[in-house]
């Protein structure tokens, strides 16, 4: 080979090396991977929890109950916890859920209630008596059978006016609210809405009555007829109507010759 093309190889290889060189670059140093921080630890506490959701009346059982891991920070007085009664979901079985648990709600003693009496004794709250009345079935007296158990209701009282009829001013009614506020039990033998209906319907409504309550109530079933009326949501609770309660005959109806007539209550 002649010497010139020798020495065009020679530069050629030379240049392919530099070019070479320069695209490489510097060696970087190697990826160093980041260090996992772990969480920090949380402290916690075994608390009795409902497995799966309870409704109201539930008689508990042990496959009800667990016990489920429970930030010290959220701990409330009323939780059964395992520190303080190793014993606890022993303890509460056979009791009735006064009212309804969401599954992995923790368990308190204030919402059971043990089984030794009957389910609406054990429902009721305390100091308060279960009265039931009678309904019409149409939900005529009810509503139109929109009241639901846990409801609130006014009761209306419709009695016949005595000292009208005395005064030879016919046959006539006077309706009166007797009762306001008043929390409704059970219609019938259902004690809660059930799979999302909104009627219910049953011959009897129990109501949570003071004793003084339901002195009046039972005698006031002997004298007349009962009706209930639904209140607001946003209503229950609140403080009675005085006007009510300084006016308890409201209207009636003077019925003369086959004729009703509303007239207002002198």
């Amino acid at each position: 080979m002649k010497p010139a093309r020798l020495a065009v190889l020679a530069i050629a290889l030379v240049a392919g090396g530099a070019a070479a060189f320069l695209m490489s670059g510097e060696d970087q140093p190697p990826v160093q991977p980041a260090a996992v921080v772990p969480p920090p630890v949380v402290p916690t506490t075994d608390v009795l929890v409902a497995a799966a959701e309870l409704p109201m009346g539930q008689n508990i059982q042990a496959p009800d109950l667990r016990w489920q891991a429970w930030p010290n920070d959220a701990l409330s007085p009323g939780y059964i916890t395992r520190a303080n009664a190793p014993k606890g979901l022993e303890e509460i079985v056979g009791s009735i859920a006064r009212s309804s648990f969401l599954a992995g709600e923790p368990v308190r003693p204030q919402k059971l209630a043990r089984s030794d009496g009957g389910f609406m004794a054990a429902i009721l709250p305390a100091g308060m008596r279960a009265v039931a009345i009678t309904i019409d079935t149409r939900g005529s007296s009810t509503a139109g059978g929109f009241i639901l158990p846990n409801d609130h209701v006014d009761i209306i009282r419709i009695r016949r006016d005595e000292e009208t009829s005395r005064d030879g001013g016919g046959e006539s009614q006077v309706s009166d609210t007797l009762l306001q506020d008043v929390r409704v039990l059970a219609i019938g033998q259902i004690v809660q809405e059930k799979n999302g209906n909104n009627v219910v319907t049953g011959e009897t409504a129990t109501l949570a009555l003071t004793p003084a309550q339901a002195e009046v109530v039972t005698l006031a079933q002997k004298a007349g007829q009962l009706s209930l009326s639904l209140r607001s949501l946003v209503d229950s609770g609140r403080p009675n109507d005085p006007s009510l309660e300084a006016r308890p005959e409201s209207a009636l109806t003077v019925v003369r010759f086959g004729v009703a007539k509303q007239q207002s209550r002198r």
